[in-house]
């Protein structure tokens, strides 16, 4: 090859062409949100499930005395000790004034009369009888100034229609 001769030139390359290419994209999931009407609705049919299918017992907070109702460990005005075990029933009326064997008695006098009768017999037992129509206030302050008094054996008896 002839130096003279000249080798035509290559132009020169061109810095490959960036390609474009597509991307696709998925715009961005929304954070999960926590619902709670669903816990709700379990928490509910639970509730329902479990009232419907418990007992309901007859839970007596106070002993209430029953016919025949004697506990066998008290002693009995029988037993020649002295000090008789006598019963006492207050009535309750529905304007809240305890009665003692037909007397109306408020409530220094009641404690007075009950004073006495544990001072005689401290055995004796305290029935209270409140009527249908008395407030439960009326029940319980008979019940505190009782035991003010010092009746031990205290209980509350109703009436009931027999069948």
């Amino acid at each position: 090859m002839d130096m003279d001769q000249t080798i035509p030139a290559r132009p020169p390359a061109a810095a490959p062409a960036a390609v474009a290419v597509p991307v696709l994209s998925r715009p961005a999931r929304p954070r999960a949100l926590i619902s709670l009407v669903p816990m709700i609705d379990v928490m509910l049919i639970l509730l329902v499930f479990f009232m419907v299918t418990s007992t309901y017992l007859d839970l007596d907070m106070i002993p209430a005395a029953r016919r025949g109702d004697t506990p066998s460990d008290a002693p009995t005005a029988t037993s020649g000790d002295g000090a008789g075990a006598g019963t006492l029933l207050i009535r309750i009326g529905a304007d809240g004034l305890p009665v003692l064997r037909g007397q109306r008695l408020d409530g220094p006098a009641l404690a007075d009369r009950l004073a006495r009768q544990m001072a005689d017999a401290p055995l004796t037992q305290v029935l209270l009888l409140p009527s249908p129509g008395a407030r439960t206030q009326a029940l319980i302050s008979v019940m505190e100034t009782a035991t003010q008094a010092g009746v031990t054996r205290l209980r509350i008896i109703r009436l009931e229609a027999s069948p």
